[in-house]
C-alpha cells in the first residue's frame, strides 16, 4: 500500500479509502466485516462513511452503517490504526433542526456518529454538502469547538464547489484566533465526469486541500460493463450516446493489459490533487481490483490517450471556455 497525507494535514492516510455506502442496507454484516478486514490486511487506513448512509435510497434506516462500522471496531480492536471519516448535514430525521449546518445540528449530529461508531472521536469530519441558509462563521465556530474539545482531529468538505472551498479557507483565516479549516474537499471525479477540473481542482490545489473521489468508475461505466457476463440490458442501454467512448476505452485497457476498472482507478491515482479515489465495493474482489490500480504506471503517452478518449472540460476556468 501507499500512503500520503490527509489533504494539508499531518496525518497519513492510504491512497485507496474504503468506501461503506453499501455496508448494511446492500451487503450484511458478514460480507461487510470480511471486505474491512480484507481492506485493512491491503494496509488501507482511511474509512469513510457518513451519517445518513442505510437511509433513502440505500435503505430504511439511516446511521446503521456507521453502527455496523462502530460494531466491526469494536470487534476488532483496531481502531488507533484507523482514519475515520464521517459526514453531517443530511436529514437524520423529520424535524426541522435533524439536517443542515447549524451549530445545534452539528453538535447533536456528532455526538450521535460517535455513539453509533463506538469511537472517541472522528478524525475526518465533513459537511456533507454546502449548507447556503448557515452563515459561514456559524459552521466554522461549530466544528473549531469540536477540534478544541478533542471530538474530532480536522475538518473535511464534500460536494462544495470551487468558491465555496475559498470563501471557507478565506473567512477560516480572518480570524486572529486559530480556526478549523477544511484538509480536504470530496467531490466526483473520474474520468467521465470532469467538471471538477474547471474550478475545484484549481480552488483545492491553490489551498492545498486534498481531493478525496466518489464513484470513481462512474456508476460502473468505467468498471468493464460491456464485456461482464452478467451484465443487464439496461445498464449497457444506459450509457446511449457514450457506449462508443466506453467500447474505445475497453479496447484501450486491453491493449494496456489491465482491467478497465483498475485503469479508471490508476488514472485518479496519477492526478496531483487526488489524495485518494473511495471505493465502494460490494464484493471482495472489487476491492482486490481497486488496490491492482496502485501498480499501474501511466506515461504522458497513456495519459493523452485517456484524455483523448476521454476529454475533460479543456483545462480549469476560465481558459477552458475563454480566450
Amino acid at each position: 500500500m501507499e500512503y500520503t497525507r490527509l489533504g494539508s494535514s499531518g496525518a497519513r492516510v492510504s491512497r485507496i479509502a474504503l468506501g461503506t455506502m453499501n455496508f448494511g442496507p446492500v451487503i450484511d454484516d458478514a460480507e461487510s466485516f470480511r471486505i474491512l478486514d480484507a481492506a485493512v490486511e491491503r494496509g488501507i487506513n482511511l474509512i469513510d462513511t457518513a451519517d445518513v448512509y442505510g437511509g433513502a435510497p440505500w435503505g430504511d434506516k439511516p446511521g446503521q452503517t456507521e453502527e455496523l462500522l462502530g460494531r466491526w471496531i469494536s470487534a476488532r480492536g483496531n481502531r488507533d490504526d484507523l482514519v475515520v471519516a464521517t459526514k453531517v448535514q443530511g436529514a437524520m430525521g423529520p424535524g426541522v433542526n435533524d439536517s443542515g449546518l447549524s451549530s445545534l445540528h452539528i453538535r447533536r449530529a456528532v455526538e450521535d456518529s460517535l455513539r453509533r461508531l463506538s469511537i472517541e472521536h472522528i478524525d475526518l469530519y465533513q459537511m456533507h454538502h454546502i449548507d447556503r441558509n448557515v452563515p459561514v462563521d456559524e459552521v466554522l465556530d461549530a466544528f473549531t469547538r469540536l477540534v478544541d474539545q478533542g471530538k474530532i482531529g480536522y475538518l473535511g468538505s464534500s460536494n462544495f464547489a470551487g468558491w465555496n472551498i475559498a470563501q471557507y479557507q478565506e473567512i477560516a483565516g480572518m480570524r486572529a484566533a486559530s480556526r478549523a479549516k477544511p484538509v480536504t474537499e470530496q467531490s466526483i471525479y473520474n474520468l467521465a465526469q470532469r467538471t471538477v477540473e474547471l474550478e475545484v481542482v484549481p480552488a483545492a490545489t491553490a489551498y492545498g486541500v486534498g481531493l478525496l473521489t466518489w464513484s470513481p468508475l462512474a456508476s460502473g461505466m468505467l468498471g468493464g460493463v460491456l464485456r461482464k457476463t452478467d451484465r443487464s440490458r439496461s445498464s449497457v442501454d444506459a450509457l446511449g450516446g457514450r457506449r462508443a467512448q466506453v467500447e474505445e476505452y475497453e479496447r484501450y485497457a486491453d491493449e494496456l493489459g489491465v482491467a478497465p476498472a483498475e485503469l479508471a482507478i490508476a488514472w485518479l491515482l496519477h492526478q496531483p490533487v487526488v489524495t485518494a479515489p473511495i471505493v465502494g465495493p460490494r464484493r471482495l474482489e472489487q476491492l482486490e481490483s481497486a488496490v491492482r490500480a496502485l501498480d499501474i504506471t501511466l506515461g504522458a503517452e497513456e495519459l493523452a490517450e485517456l484524455d483523448r478518449i476521454w476529454p475533460g472540460p479543456g483545462g480549469p476556468a476560465p481558459e477552458a471556455y475563454a480566450w
